[in-house]
């Protein structure tokens, strides 16, 4: 069944929009991650202009996010104290992502860049997360392997303006969280993710939070800023699709609770290691995209191709 979206100005099918919203919203259950940095480069290969699949996109992680958070909070693992020191950094980043987003669409850059980021960021931490992911399932399986600590103490838990976190059991600077969720609010407002795919990462290897608590937090966080990414996005660039937003979020609602079953049946280790190979997946398809000859070749210069 085809479906028209007004603000893409194509039709795509319906069926295979629900698909995609359900497989993301499996992987919010399942790692705590919002979903936007595969349901952006999906829509990206499905033909969505760059521009309305990030500020489309955005409106999925929402719900999905929405989802996953009411799966933990029956389990109890959402540490609030530390998600809103992460959603304050993540609402100022936002609103400096949003204000670049406009500014490249303007000069006519924001697809290129948009793609360029995901190659970059999805790269650097797709790597750093297998590598650590591998090292400690070796670990694990190796009898009488050394144990990684629960909380290690970093040179950045030595920063002033320190608070309890005790869901956490957390005594750190309230400095690097904030800096942390700056950064995944501006990825917010330039890629349209949620940025959970970076905030995991950071949570557990950087602030040391237990992985238990880590992926409610994560989507806590993650609902606030992409909806105010959103917001943002459908006031200053009117590129966000209801049509293509409403159809993603059926499917994301009803994965995100499929997804927090199967994680509870995964061991950390495996859901971290699960994830990286995601990441790695996405951002190799999307360097190719960029590298390989496009089907159509065309010239916005005056005169010939080659």
């Amino acid at each position: 069944m085809q479906l028209y979206l007004p603000i893409a100005e194509l039709s795509v099918n319906a069926f295979a929009l629900l698909g995609l919203g359900g497989i993301v919203g499996v992987m919010s259950g399942m790692f705590g991650v919002g979903g936007g940095f595969i349901i952006t480069p999906l829509l990206f290969f499905m033909g969505i202009p760059p521009a309305v699949a990030v500020a489309t996109g955005a409106n999925l992680v929402v719900a999905s996010s929405v989802s996953g958070v009411l799966a933990q909070l029956k389990r109890k693992a959402v540490d609030f104290r530390m998600g809103m020191v992460l959603l304050i950094g993540g609402l100022l980043g936002s609103a400096g992502g949003i204000w670049v987003f406009s500014w490249l669409t303007t000069l006519g850059q924001i697809d290129l860049f948009v793609q360029l980021c995901y190659v970059l960021f999805l790269g650097i931490v797709g790597a750093m997360m297998f590598k650590e992911s591998l090292g400690a399932l070796l670990r694990a399986r190796k009898p009488g392997g050394p144990i990684r600590r629960s909380h290690v103490h970093y040179s950045v838990h030595k920063l002033p303006l320190k608070m309890k976190f005790r869901a956490s059991g957390l005594y750190i600077s309230v400095i690097p969280p904030m800096l942390a969720g700056a950064g995944v609010g501006f990825l917010s407002a330039i890629m349209g993710v949620g940025g959970g795919f970076i905030m995991v990462p950071v949570m557990i290897y950087l602030l040391g939070m237990p992985t238990k608590v880590v992926v409610g937090t994560s989507l806590f966080q993650i609902i606030f800023v992409t909806a105010f990414t959103t917001v943002m996005h459908a006031v200053t660039s009117q590129t966000v699709d209801m049509v293509l937003a409403l159809v993603l979020i059926i499917g994301g609602v009803i994965g995100a609770q499929i997804g927090s079953r199967i994680g509870l049946m995964l061991r950390a280790e495996q859901l971290r290691i699960l994830l990286a190979l995601m990441v790695l997946g996405v951002c190799l398809r999307i360097a190719l995209g960029l590298l390989l000859t496009p089907d159509e070749l065309y010239s916005i210069a005056p005169g010939r191709l080659p």
